[in-house]
């Protein structure tokens, strides 16, 4: 996928204007589709696995669907807070050490199931992974809004930065290319 500039798929807006930085963000954002969530144990040790995601634009969260059986799924009803690691193919850069990468920080929050909510976390997830109407079909899955409270980008050798979690809803949210975030 082609990077996205400003001048093509961002507005900047006089209250958000979107820096070289910000648009490689977003274009990784929407070119990734899955990533690895990071959880807690009981035990305080940290759980591994990668998760399909979708990203609900009017929210600003990250939308996940995982199942009752999962061990992730406990450690998050446990302990809500998370990491996600979004991070560009291998073959997207010459050099695997930079490779552009985000890390979330997290919060879980578990929409009420057939609530107004959860079918709005259905649609955008089901827009972005049509093959997974399935699963919402089985008893034990669930959908899971992750809330970004910060980010620590790096998009390549001295390319690094913390975003707040007002800046990284901001940049969501004013997205006006919602079709990326498909």
């Amino acid at each position: 996928m082609a990077p996205l500039t400003s001048s093509d798929a961002f507005s900047a807006t006089p209250s958000l204007p979107l820096s070289r930085l910000d648009g490689e963000l977003l274009t990784m954002l929407c070119a990734r589709s899955t990533a690895a969530l990071g959880t807690l144990t009981d035990s305080g040790e940290v759980s591994l696995s990668m998760v399909p995601y979708a990203i609900d634009r009017a929210g600003g969260t990250f939308v996940i669907l995982i199942s009752g059986l999962a061990a992730h799924t406990r450690q998050l009803q446990a302990h809500p807070r998370a990491s996600l690691l979004v991070c560009d193919s291998e073959d997207q850069a010459d050099n695997v050490h930079a490779l552009a990468r985000v890390s979330l920080d997290v919060e879980a929050d578990w929409p009420i199931v057939d609530s107004e909510d959860a079918q709005a976390a259905s649609a955008t997830y089901l827009a972005r992974h049509p093959a997974a109407e399935l699963l919402t079909q089985l008893p034990d899955f669930r959908w899971v809004r992750l809330r970004p409270l910060q980010a620590r980008h790096v998009a390549g050798f001295g390319a690094a930065r913390t975003l707040d979690q007002s800046r990284l809803s901001a940049l969501i949210q004013n997205n006006p290319d919602q079709r990326r975030w498909i």
